[in-house]
Formats: C-alpha cells, sequence, structure tokens
C-alpha cells in the first residue's frame, strides 16, 4: 500500500493537461470499491450523494460526518482520493485550516474548498477573504510531509452569478494564493471552459454536466481533471426509483435484469 504521501504525490501527477484524468465521484466504500474495479485511477468523495445516504440535501452533514465518510472512502481502495469538504465547514481562515489538518489526519491525497457561503442573500466569500480562506487551507495542506492537493472552487455558476469575468479573477486569484487545481462548477460551454484553462497556469477540473463538451473536446481545450459531483450517486437512487416504481405500478420485474447486471460487478469487485 502506498504511503498518503506517495498517494498525493501521485494523484497530482495524474492532472495533465490535455490527458484528463476521470475522477468519479464515490458515495460509499462499495461505490468506491466498484469504481476502483472499472480502472479509474483516483476518486472523489461527494457531498450531496453522501448526504443523500443518512436521508438528507446537500449542505447538512456536518464536518465530523465528513472527515469519517473520507476516511472511510480512502480505506475502501488503494487509490488516491480527494474530498469534498464544502466551504471547509467554516467562514474564517482559521477555522478552514482546522478543517484541511483534519483532512490530512483521514489519509487523503487532496481536498476542495469552495468560495460559497452559504448564506442565499449573499452567496459568494467577498474576494479578500475568499482569497485568505485558500492561503489558510494552502498553508496547512503544503507545509508538511504529505503536499495534501489543494483544489479551490469559484461557485459563481452554482448561485446564481454567472459572470465568467469575475470567476476568472477569482480563480487567478486562488492561484496566487498556492491552490494546486483550479474549478469552476457549472461551466457548461467550450467558451467558457476555454477561458478559464487559458487564463491559469495550473490544472483545471471540469464536472460533467448535461450539454458540457464531450471528454475528447474537454481534453483539446486543456482541461486536465473532469469529475462528475453527485451524478454517479443519484443515478443509482434514479436506478431504485424506477425499479420499485415497476414494481409497484405494474408489477413486473424488468428491473431484474439491471440487478443482475450490478450484482455480478459487485461479485467481481468485492472477491477479493
Amino acid at each position: 500500500m502506498a504511503s498518503q504521501a506517495e498517494q498525493a504525490a501521485r494523484f497530482l501527477a495524474l492532472h495533465k493537461p490535455g490527458q484528463p484524468l476521470l475522477m468519479p465521484n464515490a458515495w460509499d466504500a462499495g461505490s468506491a470499491r466498484l469504481l476502483a474495479s472499472l480502472g479509474f485511477e483516483a476518486l472523489a468523495t461527494t457531498s450531496s450523494g453522501h448526504a443523500a445516504t443518512l436521508g438528507r440535501l446537500d449542505g447538512s452533514v456536518t464536518r465530523d460526518e465528513a472527515i469519517v465518510h473520507a476516511a472511510t472512502i480512502v480505506g475502501a481502495t488503494g487509490l488516491p482520493v480527494s474530498a469534498d469538504l464544502e466551504n471547509a465547514f467554516a467562514d474564517e481562515p482559521e477555522g478552514v485550516a482546522e478543517t484541511i489538518e483534519l483532512a490530512l489526519a483521514a489519509g487523503l491525497a487532496g481536498s476542495s474548498i469552495e468560495d460559497f457561503t452559504g448564506v442565499p442573500d449573499a452567496p459568494i466569500y467577498d474576494l479578500e477573504l475568499a482569497v485568505s480562506r485558500v492561503a489558510a487551507a494552502v498553508e496547512v495542506a503544503h507545509r508538511g510531509p504529505v503536499h495534501l492537493v489543494l483544489t479551490a472552487r469559484c461557485e459563481n455558476f452554482l448561485h446564481g452569478r454567472p459572470e465568467i469575468g469575475d470567476t476568472v479573477a477569482r480563480l487567478q486569484a486562488y492561484e496566487a494564493a498556492g491552490a494546486d487545481v483550479l474549478y469552476a462548477p457549472g461551466l457548461s460551454t467550450a467558451e467558457q471552459i476555454a477561458a478559464v484553462v487559458e487564463s491559469v497556469g495550473v490544472p483545471v477540473n471540469v464536472l460533467a454536466l448535461p450539454g458540457a463538451p464531450p471528454v475528447p473536446q474537454l481534453a483539446a481545450l486543456g482541461v486536465a481533471r473532469i469529475s462528475v459531483g453527485g451524478a454517479f450517486a443519484f443515478t443509482a437512487f434514479g436506478a431504485l426509483v424506477e425499479a420499485a416504481t415497476e414494481l409497484r405500478d405494474q408489477g413486473t420485474y424488468g428491473y431484474t435484469e439491471r440487478s443482475g447486471t450490478g450484482a455480478r460487478a459487485v461479485r467481481a469487485a468485492f472477491a477479493d
């Protein structure tokens, strides 16, 4: 088993502009092991998918719960894992630093920090505070023997501020604060994505969205990583709804064809 420092170094090395790392987001130990068996080289957690397993909506998981969950995903496979830790569960830089300390203790190879406040009327932190928060995260992430790969996220496009100019400026500021990877979830056009990639000097992650450019086009744009957020988790929940609805409303068992595929995959993945 590779050490945490080796996992983190491997994770960072997998970020190659033009050869994007496909990084699916697991929501429990079983999904992590199944994804690993399919040949993916790194995994991420998903805050929304994790919350759904607890019967909650995104944003309702505590820091302690998120850290325990991240450690569970780390322990499930030998792959590098990056945690979706939302806004690091803190407004002030000191609290952010504490969260990144916990991320390191959980064995993670990477972690993200958002500039979303959680306050509907003021959803994005002022730039000065946002940069200070990223800098605090970076200081902890990079000061020890493990170079935790820190992804800084600009949440404008997810929270009613689809301003590409401000998004680029924020990402540039986060890069200057030391972030290893930049991420603006919600970008959906080649023009938006190219504007970000061409404006920064570190790897860029793109969220796979309906209507977004496919993987080969994102590679041509210079994207270095592609993640799916909660989409795989909610695909699984969607399959559950379809199967249960068929049983309830039609009294038939067509869902067993898909369940057979899943059972075979699980047996192969969990055999060891």
